[in-house]
């Protein structure tokens, strides 16, 4: 296929989710084809998985200014800019409409299995960058298609991923077959199925990140109830805890963000919650119907009944395998990107907006974005997201100023280290050890219903 050929194929965007729909709008505006495609049977199907749980961004930071120009002609009305939505809200009330106003550009229920170069494998050389993207897709009938793109864009995020319980990054020993009393998810305690499962037992939560605090801090309301009596949770930690570890309090520029540590601070305070520091684990065991932690140091904490798991998201990128990607070999990010988010080293302020620069490959034509191209690393907003597609459209559509514009100004967190800049849930693997250099002492806010969206877009 020519090079005038291959301009007229559309752009693929895997995920509908808020990056790979903000994506699809940008390209829309160039007036560049774009083709959405998937795997769940609606928009934002991650975001739904944690509908119950209240975003700390406000709708004003959630919604991409391209994507409010192509919903402005259907009558779509922006929720009030200074409330904070449920990821529900998120889902229904601007990536549906957004999803719809894109038509047949969007398609559901088409899981993304394999992209290459048309072709060639990832060894050939000859022509390789005059040759179309080759994308093979397995629909929710069984049916195969092969699709092909002057470009792909990943969108498809880290959610559908996350990482186990065992500390080397393998499940712990033990860790599958408890599998029935083990989620990687903060538990909908709403829904009187998941309250039950909770209610007057006593749960592990591993994980130092906001996710975790959201555990925490619901499992505290839940033990508050009369139902819930007797409701305990053990805060499992790899490393110790410092003036950052609860985040930045009142001075996080994320107000409902500061509020949530100080919610997790507040369960161990007044003793919802038991922390356990300096536990890796290394086992699970069965003891009768209750599950026993094992650390790699050999100490055993006392029998729980259920464990929650929250030490991060990862990326998958099998079926990028065809691809000359760079990436960072302890990331798995960008190897441009890295070293702008590696929690092991930024600081407050250290992490900035970025574009296309950072985000591209040895394969041109392919870009990571949204969670997805932070790899393993924590903390990501929907703004950030947002800035990416717009720089990434702007480069595919050879407008370069454009691309290398930066236009986004964002929120510092108060904290150096610790709780990590934005807004995914912070990997206990990668926390460190800050000092808390930049925060005041922790002072109690009151929390309401805010708490951290466990996915990729908060």
């Amino acid at each position: 296929m020519n090079a005038t050929a291959t301009e007229q194929l559309p752009v693929v965007v895997i995920g509908a989710g808020p990056a790979g729909l903000a994506a699809a709008a940008h390209l829309t505006g160039r007036g560049i084809e774009p083709l959405v495609l998937e795997a769940g049977a609606q928009a934002g199907a991650a975001v739904r998985e944690w509908a119950h749980v209240r975003l700390f961004s406000t709708w004003g930071e959630l919604t991409d200014p391209a994507a409010e120009k192509l919903l402005a002609p259907t009558g779509w009305t922006k929720p009030d800019a200074k409330t904070y939505p449920t990821g529900g809200d998120w889902a229904e009330q601007y990536l549906r409409p957004l999803a719809d106003a894109l038509g047949e550009r969007a398609r559901f229920g088409a899981r993304v299995t394999g992209v290459s170069r048309a072709g060639r494998d990832r060894i050939v050389d000859a022509d390789r960058a005059t040759q179309p993207f080759t994308v093979h897709v397995t629909h929710a009938d069984g049916r195969e298609e092969r699709l092909f793109a002057r470009a792909v864009i990943d969108a498809s995020g880290t959610w559908a991923t996350p990482s186990p319980a065992g500390a080397s990054g393998l499940p712990a020993l033990g860790e599958k077959a408890a599998a029935d009393r083990i989620t990687y998810r903060v538990p909908d305690l709403t829904d009187p199925v998941a309250r039950a499962r909770y209610a007057g037992k006593r749960t592990a939560v591993i994980g130092s990140g906001a996710s975790a605090f959201t555990a925490l801090a619901s499992l505290a309301d839940l033990a508050k109830t009369e139902d819930g009596t007797g409701t305990k949770a053990v805060w499992i930690l790899r490393r110790g805890i410092s003036g950052s570890t609860f985040g930045g309090g009142s001075a996080d520029q994320l107000p409902a963000r500061g509020a949530l540590g100080l919610a997790a601070k507040a369960a161990v305070d007044e003793g919802h919650a038991d922390a356990v520091t300096g536990f890796r684990t290394e086992a699970i065991e069965r003891e009768g119907n209750q599950l026993v932690l094992v650390a790699e140091d050999d100490r055993r904490l006392d029998p729980v009944d259920e464990v929650i798991a929250l030490t991060g998201l990862r990326p998958d990128l099998t079926f990028l395998d065809e691809l000359r990607l760079g990436l960072d070999e302890r990331l798995q990010a960008p190897v441009d990107l890295a070293p702008l988010i590696d929690p092991n080293q930024h600081s407050c302020g250290t992490v900035y907006p970025h574009g296309v620069k950072e985000l591209s490959h040895p394969e041109q034509g392919i870009y990571l974005v949204g969670m997805k191209s932070y790899g393993r690393a924590p903390t990501f907003l929907a703004l950030t997201g947002y800035e990416q597609v717009r720089s990434v459209v702007a480069a595919i559509a050879g407008d370069h100023e454009a691309a290398e514009r930066v236009e986004l100004v964002l929120p510092e967190t108060g904290v150096c280290g610790g709780a990590g800049l934005f807004d995914q849930p912070q990997s206990d693997e990668t926390t460190t050890d800050g000092g808390g250099c930049c925060a005041p002492a922790p002072a109690l806010i009151p929390l309401e219903t805010t708490a951290l969206a466990p996915s990729c877009c908060s």
